[in-house]
């Protein structure tokens, strides 16, 4: 399991991943906007040229998120149909899901209640 803080600001936005069967799979916690994007996009997809083809976003943890946390996970969906992968979302609180509806990105990307079902789908 590998962990990525905001140096700066480290209770503002954690992330963990682990890879189960494959799938890479991120456990936020905290905000995510424009001053933290980089670390998600970094949680999301890593820090190598290799972009992961399967990835779970567990944001079970997140309070708060803005158009900027969904313009990295729109960027990590792209990257990852380039590679015939794809990006689901687990465990978002309603705050976060409502902006996910509104976005419409409920409708391209999967949504799910927990990671097992996510993993499972």
């Amino acid at each position: 399991m590998t962990r990525i803080e905001q140096a700066d600001r480290p209770d503002y936005l954690s992330a963990e991943h682990r890879v189960i069967d494959g799938v890479r799979v991120v456990t936020l916690r905290g905000e995510i906007d424009r001053d933290v994007q980089g670390v998600f996009r970094e949680a999301l997809l890593g820090e190598g040229e290799v972009v992961p083809a399967r990835i779970v976003a567990d944001l079970s943890g997140v309070t708060f998120m803005d158009s900027s946390g969904i313009n990295v996970i729109v960027a990590a969906h792209l990257q990852t149909k380039d590679v015939q992968g794809w990006v689901r979302i687990a465990g978002a609180p309603h705050a976060v899901r409502r902006v996910l509806q509104v976005t419409g990105v409920d409708t391209f990307i999967s949504c799910h209640p927990s990671v097992e079902q996510a993993l499972s789908a």
